[in-house]
């Protein structure tokens, strides 16, 4: 008799088996990037990791960079952050460091800041079926603190603090926005919550590293044109991807 297991039985010798691979190939760390652009981040990340050795899926993969395997992948919301961090969670990855942007509800928050994320309120609706008696989940503190030293360092701008993690990022009005922010939360995102979830639900570090890219606290969006924020996004975004790259050789 064949006894077939669902995902959420797999073990990391079942993982191993439905990814054909073996544990030299599973990377230390893995980056992952919540945001639409798919193609345009692989590209860079492609660029980045010396050699690709493997892809696990269309929107992710598995290099190496200073002799250590690192992996990268471009979500778009919870549920496809949370396959990732689960799949190599399983897998024995080590590390998971969630970028991409967040929406500003602090006017204390300005363009060119990193928010290195202390902690994610969950209401992504994914993050609970791993953590279902918690409302919050912590970055690690190793990883922030190794973080904050890496930004006084280099001059770095950066802001600590925690965000609002949703799943529908298309229904925000003000009067949530005003809430949220009451609530002492920097930002309002999509993806932290449930990578940092997932990582404490395997015992694994995790850390969320944002770019602000819309503040809507001062109802601006992403639809609101403005060339010179545009300019200071793309340079902070390649600063956390430095952060990103040094943290995962820890």
């Amino acid at each position: 008799m064949i006894i077939l297991k669902l995902y959420g039985e797999f073990t990391k010798k079942d993982w191993l088996k439905a990814f054909n691979i073996e544990e030299k190939d599973v990377p230390k760390s893995f980056i992952i990037h919540g945001a639409w652009e798919h193609e345009k981040n692989l590209t860079i990340w492609k660029d980045k990791i010396v050699k690709d050795i493997w892809t696990p899926h269309w929107n992710s993969i598995i290099g190496k960079l200073n002799n250590q395997k690192i992996g990268f992948a471009n979500v778009f919301g919870g549920p496809s952050a949370a396959v990732i961090c689960h799949q190599f969670a399983s897998l024995g990855t080590d590390i998971f460091i969630q970028t991409g942007y967040f929406g500003g509800l602090s006017h204390d928050v300005q363009f060119g800041d990193i928010l290195i994320v202390t902690a994610a309120e969950m209401a992504d609706g994914v993050s609970h079926w791993y953590l279902p008696d918690q409302q919050t989940v912590q970055s690690d503190r190793e990883l922030i603190e190794t973080a904050i030293n890496f930004c006084e360092d280099r001059g770095y701008s950066y802001v600590t603090g925690t965000v609002f993690t949703t799943g529908a990022i298309m229904v925000e009005t003000s009067e949530m926005v005003q809430k949220w922010a009451k609530s002492g939360h920097i930002g309002v995102d999509m993806e932290t919550a449930t990578t940092l979830a997932v990582a404490r639900k395997f015992n694994k570090k995790a850390i969320g590293l944002l770019n602000l890219s819309d503040h809507i606290i001062k109802r601006d969006t992403f639809y609101s044109p403005n060339k010179r924020r545009d300019e200071i996004k793309e340079k902070t975004d390649e600063k956390i991807r430095e952060l990103a790259l040094y943290l995962s050789r820890l």
